[in-house]
């Protein structure tokens, strides 16, 4: 028997057959994940003995590490602790700030671990390690993603938020309203995932898990079981299959979700056992979670339209025997009928109102009450306390007529008309919501349904192929991509040649030249010829999952403009009823003393009933939504639209900083310029031979990976060989290309900020700047000086060659600016920012470069390390500054600016140092990126202003401040209908910004300064 869902605890991926390499590889590209890495091969005996407390001699801990911003920052820990004498394995992981140190205690102590780190100028702190007493691996904590129904504002996402953290071992909760969904991490060895639906549900709300950070789990679609009796056979199939842990099949849903273990069985495998085992009779699709957000926004969307349609439907009759029957006489007779105390018109609306109340808008009482109970107010509070206050009141009018033959005015209208009102606008609300996320669900639908994949026989040749869903396709498979078909993961081309269109990811509208060896992006839209690729990063790990990943965590983040919102919703429930009862009570005494003549009373009336109209249109006119939703629905529609045109925005923190940039700092190599440079000058000034000079250049160049290294090795191979030797499958080979004519060289160094040196032929090298010449007392001819000079004028970078002692020549080398460079840059001054260049370069090139892009501000000569230096200077005003750099070498600079913006980052899109991700090499996105964050903040900034205003302008109107001018009272089905569009209405505004068209070159200059 499967399962009940309440009897399914996941767990963690905790597997041995990751080798280092891999986990390398996903601890790059992860946002979130929870894994042990501690299965290098060379020491999975004695790792397992320190699991199991054996007695291998060697100790397991984990050290905390915070500090890291970027894979350079790991990879400086792993190296410190490494070079530690008795540690035997480091393992550092960036984003979970984590490091895993195998070591003998006989010979190194827990202290000197943690002061290797800190040496490394890291802070370093020694973590307890969890005991399992079941004897089971502790597992690390998880993130998990679920749906909260029923939340309708800002008071909703603080209770349930609130309720959340207390939960013991949840590390942190974030809720957005928006999209009703709450991100949860939390200890799995405290708390499962169940216990946290639970909490939701006992909130008063609707919970369910969407998914988590597992990969052990699987949701299937199942076609083919009709009856039991299939039912019994799928659970038997399940049953049998190794590795299967457990499953829950629901019919009617057609779903099964199924619970396995990683290392014994694959995904795939476990779907094709299924259909094996089933003759054909099952058909499986792995169903995205993704899938289930798109099915939830539309099912929430038919939810309100059938409660708002069947409160219409009950409300027009009730219309027509308030307001039409009675001038027909035929219909007022029957109505004015008296059964048993009442009316028959009386019994009709009594009838239909009640449904209406307490069956139809039995939501408002339940979600008032999970409200109250938890210690918070919300929209529902006031729309239960004003339509209550006029049923009730209806019902005791009509009561207390029976009693004394007075009949005083009901108004059962006022409270059907009012749920009728508020169902339609969270319909309509539910709707633009809906659509909000559009960005997000045209980034999920890239996707493709199904790959081809290609069958491997004897001598790696294919012999067969067949299709298979695109979500089972696992690293190292074959696949086939046909002319006009998305290529369905991330990979290598590895046969054939077309031209690839990825604007839908990188948002590039040129077309991409793809041939064997390059790299493709699942999702995009192969467009001309037959490719052969090889599966390399799927799931969580490929491209497009990051990027949908990214664009989730921005949207469940919080700008800091929020706080407003939610601070107004904390109070606002409070106030409103106090204006209200301040609002009955005026009125009140003001007919008790006389203040306004009984002509302003209606008919029957008295003077309670006339202030009691009043105090209920102010209770239902209020609307708290609006606010909360001011902010979460722009902060979502911005970040999508960002999404689609390549700039990935980390979140609402990083959306509100980057609208007041002052300042925009530019890296020059790869980020002003196209980072590709090529020699443009070689002069020799000694007796050597031209052919000779490049040869003992290039040899020396060659170990080193710098760009100015690969132009220099580049130029010397074409000078002797015009790459006329050089096959097109070796072109990527640098072993190949440089092997056969250059010199071995030994004592390589590479000299930051100077240059480079080594041996050749026994004697020493120098290539590099002037520092590196003047501390190798290498003396600069006053010809040899006046050449570089002239060279670093005309924006090059002289290179000066020192071999053995003497000066040997001299290379220029120039990076050719981008051609949007210079546009920009006046584009930015116009908005009101202004460019600074920081470079290592020297004075000259620097001041060259500058002039020809229209920077003023340059810092020249500034090492890698220095760069933070002057972002920090900058902000000692109080400035915001954002940082343009590579993402990788400008790691510490981007984290040390308010706002770091990692350009060209291509596939990488998970650099951790960066707030922006600009997916092209293209400094037009920094425009984009400044101008779609003040776009953002100004419609905002719109949508509060228009929250209050209607606040502050219809509650007066609603407790008849002006109704001794104007002789106007405002219903409070009409307030009610006032309510509920205007929340519907900031929604609207919000959704104005998916008209968002990031500037060209042609517009950039039309900016005006803000």
């Amino acid at each position: 028997m499967a399962p009940s869902r309440r009897d399914l605890q996941l767990t963690p991926i905790t597997g041995d057959g990751s080798s280092a390499t891999e986990i390398g590889a996903m601890e790059e590209v992860r946002l979130l994940d929870s894994y042990d890495d501690d299965d290098n091969e060379e020491f999975s005996d004695v790792l397992s003995k320190i699991e199991e407390g054996g007695g291998s001699g060697l100790k397991k801990i984990q050290v905390g590490v915070t500090g890291m911003t970027c894979a350079a920052c790991s990879n400086s820990v792993e190296g410190a602790l490494m070079n530690v004498h008795g540690v035997f394995k480091a393992s550092v992981a960036l984003l979970q700030n984590r490091a895993d140190v195998v070591f003998d205690p006989n010979l190194v102590q827990e202290e000197e671990i943690k002061e290797a780190i800190e040496d490394a100028g890291f802070e370093a702190e020694i973590m307890e390690e969890l005991v399992d007493t079941t004897g089971g691996k502790t597992q690390g904590n998880l993130v998990g993603q679920f749906t909260i129904g029923g939340m309708t504002c800002a008071a909703c996402v603080n209770s349930v938020e609130g309720i959340l953290r207390d939960l013991p071992g949840v590390k942190r909760a974030v809720v957005a309203l928006a999209t009703s969904l709450g991100e949860v991490e939390y200890d799995p060895n405290v708390i499962n995932k169940d216990d946290i639906v639970t909490a939701i549900e006992d909130a008063g709300f609707e919970g369910a898990l969407v998914q988590s950070n597992q990969q052990d789990k699987l949701l299937l679609r199942v076609d083919g079981v009709l009856n039991e009796l299939d039912a019994q056979v799928l659970e038997g199939i399940l049953t049998r299959l190794k590795g299967v842990r457990q499953f829950r099949l629901d019919r009617i849903l057609g779903e099964l979700e199924v619970v396995f273990d990683p290392e014994v069985v694959s995904s795939r495998t476990l779907v094709d056992g299924i259909e094996g085992d089933g003759y054909g009779k099952f058909k499986l699709r792995v169903m995205s979670p993704y899938e289930r957000l798109t099915s939830k926004d539309t099912g929430e969307a038919s939810v309100m339209f059938r409660r708002f349609i069947a409160s219409l439907s009950l409300s027009i009759p009730l219309f027509f025997i308030q307001v039409i029957c009675p001038h027909i006489a035929a219909f007022d007779t029957v109505l004015i009928w008296r059964c048993g105390p009442f009316m028959i018109g009386d019994w009709l609306k009594w009838a239909l109102v009640s449904i209406i109340q307490f069956v139809i808008g039995k939501r408002f009482y339940v979600a008032a009450w999970r409200a109250l109970r938890n210690g918070s107010t919300n929209m529902d509070v006031l729309v239960a306390l004003g339509t209550s206050a006029s049923y009730f009141y209806s019902v005791a009018a009509l009561l207390y007529g029976a009693v004394t033959g007075f009949w005083s005015p009901t108004y059962f209208d006022a409270s059907a008309m009012l749920i009728t009102f508020v169902l339609l606008g969270k319909y309509l609300e539910s709707l633009a919501k809906g659509k909000t996320s559009d960005a997000m669900k045209k980034l999920v639908q890239l996707t493709p349904a199904t790959a081809i994949l290609l069958t491997e026989g004897k001598g790696g040749k294919f012999v067969g192929e067949r299709e298979i869903d695109a979500l089972l396709i696992q690293p190292g498979d074959s696949l086939k991509v046909l002319p006009g078909g998305k290529i369905p993961a991330d990979g290598v081309v590895v046969w054939g040649s077309s031209y690839v269109n990825e604007s839908m990811v990188t948002g590039e509208s040129v077309p991409v030249s793809k041939e064997v060896d390059s790299p493709v992006i699942g999702g995009t839209i192969n467009m001309h010829g037959v490719l052969h690729m090889k599966a390399t990063k799927v799931g969580s790990d490929a491209v497009l999952s990051q990027i949908i990943s990214l664009v989730e965590t921005a949207q469940m983040s919080k700008a800091p403009i929020q706080k407003f919102a939610d601070y107004v919703a904390s109070i606002f429930v409070p106030v409103v009823i106090t204006l209200a009862l301040f609002t009955l009570v005026g009125w009140s005494i003001g007919g008790a003393v006389g203040a306004y003549p009984d002509e302003w009373l209606p008919k029957n009336g008295t003077h309670f009933v006339f202030s009691l109209m009043f105090s209920i249109s102010v209770v239902v006119i209020a609307c708290p939504c609006a606010l909360g939703l001011a902010t979460p629905t722009a902060v979502m529609v911005a970040t999508g639209v960002g999404a689609t045109n390549g700039v990935l925005i980390k979140g609402g923190d990083a959306l509100e900083k980057a609208h007041k940039v002052k300042y925009v700092i530019f890296d020059k190599t790869g980020t002003l310029t196209q980072g590709k440079a090529t020699v443009t000058t070689a002069k020799v000034f000694s007796e050597m031979d031209r052919g000779e000079f490049l040869t003992l250049v290039a040899s020396a160049e060659a170990s080193s990976e710098h760009p100015l290294a690969k132009a220099i090795v580049d130029y010397a191979r074409h000078f002797h060989f015009f790459d006329e030797s050089i096959e097109d499958g070796e072109k990527n080979n640098k072993a190949t290309q440089n092997s056969g004519w250059l010199l071995d060289t030994s004592d390589f160094s590479a000299l930051p900020g100077k240059g480079i040196q080594c041996l050749v032929n026994g004697k020493t090298i120098l290539v590099g700047n002037r520092k590196l010449m003047s501390e190798n007392a290498i003396t600069i001819p006053d010809h040899v000086e006046k050449f570089v000079a002239d060279l670093e004028e005309s924006a090059k970078t002289g290179v000066i060659v020192a071999y053995n002692g003497e000066l040997v020549g001299v290379m220029g080398i120039a990076d050719p600016l981008k051609r949007e460079a210079a546009v920009v840059v006046e584009g930015l001054l116009r908005m009101g920012v202004l460019p600074i260049m920081v470079t290592g370069d020297n004075w000259r090139t620097a001041r060259a470069v500058a002039k020809e892009v229209g920077i003023k501000d340059v810092r020249a000569e500034v090492m890698p390390a220095g760069k933070a230096e002057v972002i920090r200077s900058l902000q000692k005003d109080g400035s915001t500054v954002a940082m343009v750099g590579d993402g990788i070498n400008d790691s510490p600079a981007l984290a040390a600016a308010d706002v770091g913006m990692a350009i060209g980052a291509g596939t990488d899109v998970a650099i951790e140092a960066a707030d922006y991700v600009l997916m092209r090499n293209n400094l037009e996105d920094v425009i984009t990126a400044i101008d779609l964050s003040r776009k953002t903040l100004t419609r905002i900034r719109l949508n509060y202003v228009f929250a209050m205003a209607y606040n502050v302008v219809s509650i007066p109107i609603a407790a008849g401040v002006f109704f001794p001018i104007l002789r106007v009272q405002l219903p409070p089905w009409a307030a009610g209908a006032c309510m509920a569009l205007s929340s519907v209405s900031v929604v609207c505004s919000s959704l104005l910004l998916r008209r968002y068209k990031k500037p060209r070159l042609t517009t950039i200059l039309e900016f005006t300064k803000e």
